[in-house]
């Protein structure tokens, strides 16, 4: 959707709430009470109330938008900006756009959105053939600010993150363009890990990965352990050749890097997850051209403080 059919569509506050109440409707109102389902609507105090307990539901209940005080215009231009382009936006220029004095609820506002991304594709794994790696993004830490700083893996500057993608080979030659990929990405996943411990990557992995699946990786050690669950493929792999063993997850680490140097100045590590899941979720939807209507039904569904505390 671009920005004048945007406006065209929800020129104002009232059309951007009945929208919102339209597709909770379609979702289904859950009393937090007792889990019913059926409801009635009080018009005068806009809150469904339940049938069987009486407890009433506000509009934002249950949804990201719980406890904002945020119009439903300002969250509607802010998913609307961050579906609108395949990069992405600061909080300091949405509440620039959106002019906006106050910097906080912006910034939380997009780590929910975010956040929220990041649940509805944890709602699916990979699975068939897999590229698996580690990469090490640059963040600033609040932890151990008094510790002598460390250089390599482990330094308190990076954060490491496994990143998986669905790898297809593709058979016909034929179809390859030059100076092309000979592998066809699917879906891809960034989960952020505490260290490279072996039982803790393949706890991760099997989080994200269906077992039995064939997976590829470097000739790193943390990797020995997936053999049990998987059809594991390891290589030692030179910065020459890492372009054809694991294409896609070096391009999909280069990429996301970039993204984040370029758009925001710097990255607390609590919250790195939550800029990967946007990343992903973009990435993943790359062919899609309805990525506006798809968030505002998941912010719906799905509710998240900017703590990344989990509700329900």
């Amino acid at each position: 959707m671009r920005l004048l059919e945007f406006y065209n569509v929800f020129p104002d506050e009232q059309t951007c709430k009945l929208e919102f109440i339209k597709n909770r409707l379609e979702e289904g109102i859950i009393c937090k009470k007792c889990g019913s389902r059926q409801h009635y609507w009080k018009k005068k105090r806009e809150q469904w109330e339940c049938k069987s307990c009486n407890h009433r539901t506000t509009i934002k209940s249950g949804t990201v938008m719980e406890n904002s005080k945020l119009p439903f215009s300002a969250w509607f231009m802010a998913m609307h900006l961050i579906t609108s382009t395949k990069k992405s936006f600061s909080a300091k220029e949405v509440q620039r756009q959106l002019d906006f004095k106050r910097y906080e609820p912006v910034w939380a506002m997009l780590h929910k959105l975010r956040a929220i991304m990041g649940l509805r594709d944890d709602e699916y794994m990979l699975y068939g053939e897999n590229e698996l790696d580690d990469g090490f993004f640059e963040t600033v830490s609040i932890h151990g600010k008094n510790e002598k700083p460390k250089r390599g893996k482990g330094s308190q500057k990076q954060t490491t993150v496994i990143v998986a993608a669905e790898s297809i080979k593709i058979q016909d030659e034929k179809t390859i363009k030059k100076h092309s990929k000979d592998r066809k990405l699917g879906f891809v996943k960034m989960k952020v890990i505490n260290s490279l411990k072996k039982k803790e990557i393949t706890q991760n992995v099997k989080s994200i990965i269906i077992e039995g699946s064939s997976i590829i990786s470097d000739g790193s050690n943390s990797y020995n352990d997936l053999k049990d669950s998987y059809k594991h493929e390891s290589k030692v792999v030179t910065p020459k050749e890492s372009s054809k063993i694991l294409p896609w997850v070096h391009t999909t680490i280069s990429n996301a890097k970039r993204l984040l140097l370029d758009v925001h100045h710097r990255i607390d590590d609590d919250f790195l997850q939550n800029y990967l899941n946007e990343f992903v979720y973009k990435l993943n939807r790359k062919y899609f051209k309805d990525l506006f209507p798809r968030l505002l039904k998941i912010s719906v569904k799905y509710r998240w403080n900017y703590l990344g505390e989990r509700y329900g």
